[in-house]
């Protein structure tokens, strides 16, 4: 056994002394070195001959020496068995190190201590690469704690928050302490969580490890929020679910901004197909009219020239009649499209109301009961008058139909000034309201009320105009229309018109007079008409009305005819025509005859740049009668002039 003992010595020794990843060496009971591997050699730089004897204190930091953690470290050792640290050591050439140090102490068999057995490892990449991740670790927390557009947290396998970053506490309204071991559920409304949305976010991340949706959330305060949520799964090395994490991004701004556009484009995509329409309802307004003229006015012309027969006179009355409705629809489209030519007049509201109020009621029937509330002093309108009471009967046999078992009309008006509108100018306006007692409207239908073409009468009891005529009217004037219902609670339309100042001629002005020829001589008329229709229809009415007629189908044509007459005391042209326009071909005979009275007829209201608006003008289609007030008007302006 002794032989072989130094021969076990021998193959330990070889075996430390193989050992270059560790530094082993023994202190003797005091702390001084007895011993020195090769790899205490490679850490601390020391040579065995340098070391040995020394007093293992000088691999420590001044520090840690002046805080005596050597001696505490071997009498910690000596008494509890075993010392175990890690920290900073020092080289020869004074570099440092981090070690991981154990030092054990060494007894012999009598159980005296000896000495102590030390193992020091170079733990200084690994603690690099610690601190690599620590800073990493410490500067993402920063960035997410930083960010606070978005809230950024943890969820807990079960869905609890266990973080929670500033972003989160701005968008939710939470500070950390309310939320944290919270269930995120909370965020979520009570729909949703009715539904199990909440559940369904995290069963979806689980099992294809990405959650995305976006949706209402709710804030503390209660209120809600549009938001764009992703959930991803975490998992651990084993693939084990260890939580969620969780970003959240209020987009509610986004969110307004879409639907902002999409209603600009709807409502651009609105305007196209309403300016569509009006393009449509103006082009064929003047042909429809110049065929209306020619039926009515033949039509009057026949009925006048033959004598009553009950077969015969009835039915010429049926036809005027169709052709007058027709006449009032096309007038209608026109209004819709603003292109209708109106008279614009200072109106007196009260007054022309209360002189309609006859009519309406035999219009609306004994079951409506209507109301009218006007104050005292009421200021008056710029508008046409004619076209006002067309508005008002409209509006009132509308709120008729709403209410098939009786109710009340009121029709009130107040004067009001606008400082600042999306839709009107500044200025003074009157503010006339029809308000009914009917089923009313929702939603949906004040939306599309105004449309043309749009009823909620059945086939062939509405046109769908009458609204848009009013709208129309409203917007031509200067002004604007409002509409306000709720099913069940009635209709309350108000039609904003502006109030009229000193220049507008009063309506009541120069409408009393005679509809026979003012002069009571025979005129000699120049009638100008594209339209051979027409042309025939305004002739045979002239001539009916005692007055000589020369016709020409053209500006340049009425020219010619007027060099060769001379004599001719009036002209009527119509307004648009080829080549020449009613305005050019007045223009052209004023150089020869300036004191000429020329009248122009359209069946179409929208002007072109080159326009006289000084001239009379008559608005197709018009009766004998329309026909005879402005020959004699004309001529009366004429002689006063």
């Amino acid at each position: 056994m002794s032989d072989s003992l130094p021969v076990v010595e021998d193959r330990y020794r070889l075996l430390v002394d193989a050992i270059t990843d560790y530094a082993i060496y023994m202190l003797d009971r005091d702390g001084f070195v007895t011993s020195w591997n090769p790899g205490a050699q490679r850490f601390k730089g020391y040579l065995a001959s340098e070391i040995l004897g020394e007093h293992f204190s000088r691999f420590y930091t001044d520090e840690d020496r002046a805080a005596g953690l050597p001696a505490r470290a071997l009498r910690i050792a000596a008494e509890e068995g075993r010392f175990e640290r890690e920290g900073w050591r020092v080289r020869k050439d004074g570099g440092m190190f981090w070690a991981h140090v154990v030092i054990d102490p060494v007894w012999s068999p009598a159980g005296e201590l000896v000495g102590f057995a030390k193992i020091t490892r170079d733990l200084t990449e690994r603690k690099k690469a610690e601190e690599s991740l620590r800073r990493s670790e410490e500067q993402f927390r920063l960035l997410v704690q930083g960010v606070t557009d978005y809230a950024i947290y943890m969820l807990d396998p079960s869905g609890r928050v266990n973080s929670w970053n500033a972003g989160a506490a701005r968008i939710k309204g939470y500070s950390p302490e309310e939320i944290i071991s919270e269930h995120f559920s909370r965020f979520y409304t009570d729909e949703d969580r009715t539904t199990g949305e909440p559940a369904k976010a995290l069963a979806t991340a689980a099992e294809v490890g990405r959650f995305e949706k976006e949706g209402w959330r709710v804030r503390k305060d209660g209120s809600r929020f549009w938001a764009h949520v992703i959930l991803d799964v975490i998992r651990d090395d084993r693939g084990e679910i260890i939580g969620f994490a969780k970003i959240t991004r209020d987009i509610t701004e986004r969110m307004e901004a879409q639907r902002a556009l999409e209603e600009a484009r709807e409502a651009l995509f609105q305007s196209q197909k309403m300016e569509a329409v009006g393009q449509l309802t103006g082009g064929i307004a003047h042909d429809f009219n110049n065929l209306l003229m020619a039926v009515l006015g033949s039509l009057e012309l026949v009925k006048k020239r033959v004598a009553y027969d009950p077969r015969i006179t009835p039915l010429i009355d049926n036809a005027i009649q169709g052709a007058q409705r027709g006449a009032v629809l096309t007038q209608r489209m026109l209004a819709f499209a603003r292109k209708q030519e109106l008279k614009m007049e200072a109106v007196d509201a009260p007054s022309l109301i209360r002189g309609l109020m006859g009519f309406l009621d035999r219009t609306i029937g004994p079951n409506i009961e209507v109301n009218m509330r006007f104050p005292s002093e009421l200021p008056r309108v710029h508008t046409d008058p004619y076209q006002l009471e067309a508005a008002l009967m409209n509006l009132a046999v509308n709120a008729r139909d709403a209410m098939p078992r009786g109710g009340s009309i009121t029709i009130s008006a107040r004067p009001e000034r606008i400082r600042q509108h999306p839709a009107l100018a500044p200025g003074d306006y009157v503010r006339l309201v029809v308000a009914d007692t009917g089923e009313g409207m929702d939603e949906a239908t004040v939306a599309r009320a105004t449309e043309p073409f749009f009823t909620t009468k059945g086939v062939g009891k509405g046109t769908g105009l009458g609204l848009s005529m009013v709208h129309g009217l409203a917007a031509q004037s200067g002004g604007w229309l409002t509409l306000k219902s709720r099913p069940g609670s009635g209709t309350e339309i108000e039609l904003w018109l502006p109030v009229a100042t000193g220049e507008h001629r009063d309506a009541t002005d120069g409408r009393e007079g005679d509809s026979e020829t003012g002069s009571g001589r025979r005129l000699l008329i120049l009638a100008v008409d594209d339209d051979a229709l027409v042309l025939t229809n305004t002739a045979a009415m002239l001539d009916d009305l005692g007055h000589e007629v020369v016709v020409a189908s053209s500006g340049k044509e009425g020219l010619e005819v007027l060099r060769g007459r001379p004599e001719i005391d009036l002209i009527i042209s119509d307004e648009v025509m080829p080549n020449m326009s009613g305005s050019q071909f007045a223009k052209a005979v004023r150089c020869d005859h300036p004191d000429l009275p020329v009248i122009i007829t359209s069946g179409y209201a929208d002007q072109a740049p080159n326009t006289d608006t000084s001239l009379p003008r008559l608005a197709k289609p018009f009766g004998q009668n329309d026909l005879a007030t402005i020959v004699n008007e004309t001529l009366e302006a004429a002689l006063v002039g």
